[in-house]
């Protein structure tokens, strides 16, 4: 059984591959139709046009076929000799539902040598976009970069159990940052390492008799917004948002707070880096001109680097122009008691630190324009929760308001649309931004960047 996301890159790798089927076949008439003037042949074939039906057939079955040989499988440990006699059994499958269609359907193939020519293209390009794919991945693993920060809940023997029932590949692609022991440790524990090690998610892994206290585990996670997966296929529950899925050969209850993986959700990604990079490559030269203005007119660096809190609170590097003094760190202190906003976060109507250049960048919000390379990076969002320091996450006075660090940061939110320094409580901030994730949608995201523009240009609550 595959998890989720195991299925949704197996879609986008047969989707990969329906293409590069498609580009070998184009590939193989191009050389034969070439070949008669190259080597002076005689007997010359059809336009491309004429297999066009070839491309009806190789697109949809030759990734099915790929996959009945187990193709998608554990990528990252299977061998190159195995990904080829999977790769070649599918060809020889492929090649014999065309001839049925050429003999049963009686469709046209006067050139034999096209359909041949493009499984052996084929062949070789299916192992190269594999290689790249796994090396690319694996160095990333590696590194740690792809590295998913997990924590084992449960009791010691079925953790350690299921620990046991990780493939190489699981292992390679995770990091077991903590267990807890919940028939011994308090449920504090739990918390406290989840916000220690920013976990993507928890799971449980324990018997008929510690369901109270999974539970109650249960409903930490939910709060804080880090998914909860059981290893069970027992329980009956009304839980909000409740889903099964599979992790190392087991059944599991997997209960979100947050949107699920989803084409949505990985067409979301792919707008917001597409969206930076056209972004930044219009922006480039206003970014240029404002870096010069902050150069001339203050002292200290163009852009202000500031640790946030992204996704389930892990910290990043967040880019600004910088708009105040050089020395406004320091100087927030003395201004504490001039906080205007009800919460842990901080805010001071017409702050004396910032620069006369930097009214004017905070107003048309164009201090915000450089996180378009931590959206880039994937760091950020276009649309979600703004990002905070950390040390307002950690002044945080409930669980519950950490679970809008449960999905990326973003550009603009609806706090942002909603007057931004008008709303003076922090309790009514989380609670729009977790109307968004409660609400989430490609649609709600499009909605949220229109009405970001009115907003930004006629400076709608920005002070």
């Amino acid at each position: 059984m595959q998890t989720q996301r195991q299925e949704l890159n197996t879609q986008l790798q047969q989707l990969i591959d329906a293409v590069v089927l498609a580009f070998s076949l184009l590939v193989a008439h191009t050389l034969r139709f070439y070949a008669t003037y190259w080597f002076d042949l005689t007997k010359t074939i059809e336009p491309f046009q004429s297999y066009q039906w070839l491309l009806i057939v190789v697109m949809p079955f030759g990734p099915i076929l790929l996959d009945i040989q187990g193709f998608y499988q554990s990528p990252l440990t299977k061998t190159k000799s195995k990904s080829f006699v999977q790769i070649v059994r599918a060809m020889i499958g492929l090649s014999m539902i065309v001839s049925g269609c050429v003999i049963f359907l009686r469709l046209p193939l006067t050139s034999r040598a096209v359909p041949l020519l493009s499984i052996l293209i084929a062949i070789l390009l299916l192992l190269l976009k594999e290689r790249i794919i796994v090396n690319y991945i694996r160095g990333r693993a590696i590194r740690g970069e792809l590295r998913e920060r997990i924590l084992l809940a449960g009791l010691p023997e079925d953790i350690a159990s299921l620990e046991r029932s990780f493939t190489p590949e699981q292992q390679l692609l995770m990091n077991v940052a903590g267990r807890i022991d919940i028939d011994k440790q308090p449920l504090s524990d739990l918390i406290e390492a989840m916000h220690q090690h920013a976990v993507s998610r928890v799971i449980f892994a324990a018997g008929h008799s510690q369901l109270n206290r999974v539970e109650e585990a249960i409903g930490a996670c939910e709060i804080e917004g880090v998914p909860a997966w059981l290893v069970a296929d027992f329980i009956h529950t009304s839980i909000s948002k409740p889903d099964f899925d599979a992790f190392a050969g087991r059944p599991m209850l997997v209960f979100r707070s947050t949107p699920e993986v989803s084409w949505a959700l990985l067409l979301k990604g792919i707008i917001d880096r597409v969206g930076a990079f056209i972004a930044l490559v219009v922006m480039a030269v206003p970014m240029v001109i404002a870096a010069l203005i902050i150069r001339m007119t203050s002292k200290g660096p163009v852009v202000f680097r500031q640790h946030r809190a992204g996704k389930y609170g892990k910290p990043f590097v967040m880019y600004k122009f910088r708009s105040m003094s050089d020395d406004a760190e320091m100087r927030r202190a003395e201004l504490e008691p001039f906080n205007q906003m009800h919460g842990p976060v901080f805010k001071v109507e017409r702050d004396p630190r910032i620069t006369p250049f930097g009214r004017w960048l905070r107003r048309t919000s164009f201090d915000e324009v450089p996180q378009l390379v931590n959206v880039l990076m994937g760091d950020m969002s276009l649309v979600g929760p703004r990002p905070l320091p950390l040390y307002e996450v950690e002044k945080f006075e409930n669980t519950a308001q950490r679970r809008r660090l449960s999905v990326k940061p973003g550009l603009t939110c609806l706090w942002q649309i909603s007057g931004r320094n008008q709303v003076r409580d922090f309790r009514d901030w989380v609670k729009l931004d977790l109307d968004y994730i409660d609400r989430w949608s490609l649609a709600l995201d499009f909605e949220i960047l229109l009405r970001t523009i009115p907003a930004v240009i006629l400076g709608f609550g920005a002070k």
